[in-house]
């Protein structure tokens, strides 16, 4: 099943439609700020929330109790941050967390945000799973000039997203459980169109056909998954790898571009003089 199949079936379970989309308008006008200075205005707010009203209530309670340091901020948010967005249980989060159209995120129980970390989570959202972390400086992006409507980032139980990720959730992107990213690993469900000669490339509009990495799958520091990839269950990309294609389950793959290189288990060369700790 390709990653766009698989990530149409998750999207639907996060609110999604369509996670296959190809968009040819010219993106260059959408971008281009307002010459009026309340039209600018409307169009700054438009982008951070869902609507003015929401704007006001999500920077009010993000400018009283985001700064907070220590356990007492993590406390305080637990409770004030359910104005905002939508939490089971107890989250934590740390202060300095940058949240935009926080009505569309989503943490499970046990959840942790760490520092720095950005989420701006319109259309279809961000879902943080039970147990799962997202660490220091991590971004996790689905807003859209083109109002693609199956932009969302859901991330499985017991998962971790490492450090100073970027995860571009345009064409959706689903990580199952117990998914584990090294820092620096980018995850780019969208891609821009460029063989047109006769236009420029920001004229030629994108792809977004979603990215799926399926449970238990270990995905090494500064890796690059490109748009339309699904990562199999148990997979393991080496660091530095860029992914372009599929990477079929519990093999290792490595390189610019992936290739496989073994499968797990085989040709074992684990030195047995090297502790394992647990």
């Amino acid at each position: 099943m390709s990653a766009r199949t698989n990530a149409h079936q998750n999207g639907a379970q996060a609110g999604g439609v369509n996670t296959s989309h190809t968009e040819t308008d010219a993106p260059a006008a959408r971008m281009t700020v307002p010459s009026d200075a309340s039209a600018g205005i409307g169009l700054y707010v438009r982008r951070q929330a869902s609507s003015p009203l929401r704007y006001l209530l999500e920077q009010s309670v993000l400018v009283a109790c985001g700064w907070v340091p220590t356990v007492v901020g993590i406390g305080l948010r637990s409770v004030a941050y359910r104005l905002i967005l939508h939490m089971q249980g107890v989250a934590a989060i740390e202060n300095g967390v940058r949240i935009r159209y926080a009505d569309h995120v989503h943490l499970g129980r046990s959840a942790y945000i760490d520092q720095g970390v950005y989420l701006h989570a319109c259309p279809q959202g961000i879902w943080v799973g039970d147990n799962s972390f997202v660490m220091f400086g991590s971004v996790l992006h689905t807003y859209n000039f083109r109002d693609l409507p199956h932009a969302f980032i859901k991330i499985g139980r017991n998962s971790l997203i490492g450090e100073y990720n970027v995860l571009r959730g345009q064409g959706g992107i689903t990580i199952g459980d117990r998914v584990y990213t090294a820092p620096g690993v980018q995850l780019l469900a969208v891609n821009h169109q460029f063989d047109d000669l006769t236009r420029p490339m920001v004229e030629q509009g994108i792809t977004a056909q979603g990215i799926v990495v399926e449970d238990d799958v270990w995905i090494g520091a500064n890796v690059v998954v490109t748009d339309g990839v699904r990562i199999g269950k148990g997979a393991v990309v080496a660091a530095g790898a860029v992914v372009t294609q599929d990477v079929p389950a519990h093999t290792v793959v490595g390189g610019v571009p992936a290739k496989v290189l073994r499968a797990v288990g085989q040709n074992d060369k684990r030195n047995p003089n090297i502790p394992v700790h647990l």
